[in-house]
């Protein structure tokens, strides 16, 4: 393994205590677990098993979430293109388990550091039904990543934004939750990404524990009384977890929730002297999953009464008025070029698409790997002229125009499989 930083060793290790940490040490000499979640509004018929052709692990905390016994080539499978499932960690998937819990009626919820989009689509997958959520991601390429993988999901109740997370204070919106999976400084994710370790720092641990209480006392102030903050860092140290944390108890108010869960989970608690709150820890070694720590805290106060409309009924009300910039809002346009009338791509993957608007076609694997890579693909002699929805195992993919001699291939250019050179 990869020498780790000194600071961080003999910090981290009198942190963790002598079992824990050689635990840790050892998962580095182990092969990472792969795990996935499978997306419930794109079920697929063979289920887990037959998908990838391997023995599956249900993962306790989450509903429809595996661990693999193998890894497969995700990127040469049209199901993961399609938005069938989604590849992530089992810690991060925990959310689940906090929201089956907690979470039983229409919400407005705002993922404020979403990208790229693994707890916004597992959220928008347990949200209770007339939820709305608005997934929001500072940087620009992060934020065109994480509306990619929003628009495979196909649910259509979510908008993405990019912005910083004090333009949501200077809105005026509030929620009912808010997940805060703030930047930080990425001790869990050594063993995953080995350059993470190059660029540690204490310095950097400094530094995101201070941005990450500024993020959390801004955004705090857009939280309904009654609603739920849900902390989150893929990291161990205790600055960035259980500090901020009592930070927020003592200094905002908040109410520390519990979370049931299972022994045989491996979750760690506390490792902060002395403060005893719930704060749920996942590591490498210990559980089968990257580093995660998680916490849920509540507002005080009296939740407002219930308003009539739910907050997807709302969707429009709240696009009219804000002045975020949204990239993305889940709602089908077609794109006037000349004469044409070019359908969105995001129609074909949304779970409300008509499907009498556009024929389908089904292609096979490895006409669908040609499409994905936007090569020419054949289409039947009996393919009615114009715009069809290219599908692979009855989930569509994307659009084609079939203009007779030929078929022009709309897969978007920026999600185009690249052949390796």
């Amino acid at each position: 393994m990869e020498q780790l930083p000194s600071q961080f060793a003999e910090y981290t290790s009198c942190l963790m205590g002598d079992e824990i940490w050689k635990r840790y040490v050892a998962s580095f000499d182990e092969e990472a677990p792969t795990s996935v979640r499978m997306n419930p509004f794109k079920p697929c018929k063979d289920g887990a098993c037959g998908l990838f052709h391997c023995e599956v692990e249900e993962i306790p905390w989450c509903k429809g979430g595996y661990w693999l016994e193998k890894r497969p080539s995700f990127t040469d499978d049209p199901l993961f293109h399609a938005g069938c499932y989604y590849v992530q960690e089992a810690g991060s998937m925990f959310l689940a388990e906090v929201m089956r819990q907690y979470v039983d009626k229409p919400v407005l919820m705002l993922d404020l550091c979403a990208a790229p989009g693994g707890k916004s689509t597992l959220a928008r997958g347990v949200l209770p039904e007339g939820s709305l959520l608005m997934s929001n991601e500072p940087d620009r390429r992060r934020a065109n990543i994480l509306m990619e993988n929003i628009q495979k999901q196909g649910h259509a109740d979510v908008i993405v934004t990019q912005n910083m997370h004090n333009h949501y204070s200077r809105e005026g919106m509030n929620f009912d939750i808010i997940l805060t999976d703030v930047p930080c400084s990425g001790e869990g994710l050594f063993r995953r990404d080995r350059s993470a370790i190059s660029e540690w720092s204490i310095a950097n641990v400094h530094r995101c524990a201070a941005l990450q209480r500024e993020i959390v006392t801004e955004i705090w102030k857009r939280l309904k009384p009654g609603g739920l903050l849900i902390y989150s860092t893929c990291t161990f140290n205790t600055q960035e977890n259980e500090e901020n944390v009592r930070y927020v108890r003592d200094t905002l108010g908040a109410e520390l929730l519990h979370v049931d869960v299972q022994p045989d989970w491996n979750i760690t608690g506390s490792l902060l002297a002395g403060f005893n709150e719930p704060v749920y820890r996942f590591i490498p070694g210990t559980s089968k999953s990257e580093g995660l720590f998680m916490c849920v805290m509540r507002k005080n106060g009296s939740s407002s009464p219930e308003n009539r409309e739910t907050p997807s009924a709302m969707k429009g009300a709240i696009l009219k008025k804000t002045r975020l910039n949204v990239i993305y809002d889940g709602i089908p346009r077609d794109t006037q070029k000349g004469r044409d009338m070019i359908p969105s791509h995001c129609e074909a993957l949304s779970i409300s698409r008509d499907a009498t608007r556009f024929p389908t076609v089904e292609l096979t694997r490895e006409e669908a790997l040609c499409y994905l890579h936007r090569e020419v693909v054949t289409l039947p002699e009996d393919t009615p002229r114009g715009y069809v929805v290219a599908s692979y195992d009855n989930h569509p993919i994307g659009f084609m125009k079939n203009i007779g001699t030929r078929a022009n291939n709309l897969y978007p250019k920026e999600w185009a499989i690249h052949k390796a050179k």
